[in-house]
């Protein structure tokens, strides 16, 4: 990415930017505590991402242009979110509308952007477009896929910092917009299991109930990237988590013995 040309944002833009979102989210604060507490999970989740791509960014040496048009990807990649939960009080796309296709709505209605580069305009709305998408479209330019790879990999990786959490509260409480009013049922749907042990991506279509879910979220090991993200997801033991907070099965076991298999054979996290 050394050899790209230079990206026309300043340091002043972004904080602008940055002083909308929080103007922005504040809307959906004094609703009702539900609708409260969702919104600050989110809001806080981005200004984590905003982080996380930051630090991933840095461990490859991004220009101070890339790093700017990398947080500002990572600042509006869940800006439809909001509005998404206020109208149809779930988080789950199937039952309401793709929160990435409404974040580049949110963006242009509100002339977000207006100020910056045309063409970097373009390039945002893509890269939050595709940043929920099951696979990143083959025919886009590198930049646009270098940058939405950059951007899935941070969202990756605090999506599983807030499941995580989630999952092992000592209270047990359930938070229905986290996991998408899914049924906490035994079983684990046989297109998942199939799915991760080929190393696939778990398609959502196949997810049945919440132990679907939560192997769908490991399964996102094989979307990965970056080795500093790889590392990461190893040095904080996300998976083991994750496992924890599934039956002890005979599918279970299998599908994480190949998911460590396949971790071990990434150089950032052998030990």
């Amino acid at each position: 990415m050394k050899n790209q040309r230079p990206i026309p944002i300043s340091f002043r833009q972004v904080e602008d930017l940055k002083s909308w979102f929080y103007t922005y989210v504040r809307q959906f604060k004094h609703s009702t505590d539900l609708c409260t507490e969702n919104a600050v999970l989110k809001e806080n989740h981005t200004i984590r991402v905003c982080n996380e791509i930051l630090s991933i960014g840095s461990g490859l040496e991004l220009t101070a242009g890339q790093m700017r048009l990398a947080e500002i990807t990572a600042l509006f990649h869940d800006i439809g979110r909001f509005e998404q939960y206020a109208r149809f009080k779930t988080f789950s796309d199937g039952k309401s509308v793709n929160h990435a296709d409404l974040g580049v709505e949110i963006l242009e209605k509100n002339k977000v952007l207006k100020d910056v580069d045309p063409l970097i305009q373009d390039l945002i709305c893509r890269i939050i477009g595709y940043h929920n998408r099951a696979a990143l479209p083959a025919d886009e330019t590198p930049d646009c896929l270098f940058f939405a790879k950059l951007l899935r990999d941070a969202d990756k990786l605090d999506i599983w910092r807030v499941v995580t959490r989630h999952y092992g509260d000592p209270d047990g409480r359930r938070n229905p917009a986290l996991e998408l009013d899914l049924p906490d049922t035994d079983e684990i749907s046989e297109n998942v299991y199939k799915s991760l042990i080929n190393h696939r991506i778990v398609e959502f279509k196949d997810v049945k109930n919440l132990n679907d879910f939560k192997l769908l979220q490991a399964g996102w090991v094989f979307d990965i990237h970056f080795e500093q993200t790889l590392y990461a997801v190893s040095a904080r033991h996300y998976l083991d988590m994750i496992r924890d907070a599934l039956p002890d099965s005979e599918k279970t076991k299998e599908i994480f013995d190949m998911i460590r298999h396949y971790l071990l054979q990434k150089p950032t996290i052998r030990p």
